[in-house]
């Protein structure tokens, strides 16, 4: 069984060339300025958006370094409390009744991408540790300092790696986009632009070619026209002589 893929209506449509008139040669000319500026315009966005791009990797390289230290130095307190105060997981959570942090977003506008941004607000104060000095309270607010500085960190390399996808994303389509204008819009165009032009001075060199030759027809009709004239003069000019010079009238006898 063979299968024939047909062309859709949408596909002669792209690809049929316009009829050639001044007109259509106005409207693609116009159409080719706004597909030049519009493939300018998103290549500068392309370069802007690589440029935040590389930006964000440098700044994520050191988020997550910084990250690991907080972890480390959240790590090493974590073990300082064990070792001051044992283990005090229990009491904490039965302590704890609102998160002391929340999140907040907004939206930010890179080369006309939105990327979300997340910020950490500290919505109450810490309590008062209840372990004592003597149970190794200065090492829980330690710890807790350093929990939270690592929160914060978190909260920064998501806003990174978030934004790091999007533009990822953002300058894939926008890649496409200036290729296809690029290498299929600008030159159809361009090509139905020289196609009109052709035909328009074909059917102009045609149209001088018809005045020409009807010009010289109606020389050639004067011409003749002329010469019948002359021809008339002269016939008539040999009549008029051969009736004043003729020869001697017969003799009238009464």
């Amino acid at each position: 069984t063979c299968v024939c893929a047909l062309p859709t209506a949408t596909a002669n449509m792209s690809s049929a060339r316009p009829f050639p008139t001044r007109q259509n040669l106005q409207i693609m000319k116009l159409k080719l300025v706004g597909a030049k500026k519009g493939h300018s315009l998103l290549k500068k966005k392309a370069d802007a958006l690589t440029m935040r791009l590389r930006a964000l990797l440098t700044t994520i390289l050191k988020a997550k370094e910084a990250m690991g230290k907080a972890f480390k130095d959240g790590n090493f307190a974590m073990a300082e409390v064990k070792y001051a105060a044992g283990d005090i997981k229990s009491a904490i959570i039965e302590s704890v009744g609102t998160a002391q942090k929340r999140v907040e977003t907004r939206v930010d506008n890179i080369a006309g991408v939105k990327v979300p941004v997340f910020k950490a607000v500290d919505m109450a104060d810490a309590p008062v540790d209840y372990t004592g000095l003597a149970r190794g309270g200065q090492q829980v607010t330690k710890a807790r300092q350093t929990f939270s500085a690592c929160v914060d960190t978190l909260i920064q390399l998501a806003t990174l790696q978030t934004s790091f996808l999007i533009l990822d994303e953002a300058i894939k389509v926008t890649s496409r986009r200036v290729n296809a204008l690029d290498t299929v819009v600008i030159p159809r165009i361009a090509g139905f632009v020289d196609y009109i032009v052709s035909e328009l001075d074909e059917l102009e060199r045609e149209e001088f070619f018809r005045l020409k030759r009807s010009q010289d027809k109606k020389k050639k009709d004067l011409q003749l026209a002329e010469a019948e004239r002359l021809k008339e003069i002269a016939a008539a000019a040999d009549d008029a002589g051969s009736l004043i010079g003729g020869g001697d009238d017969p003799d009238v006898i009464y």
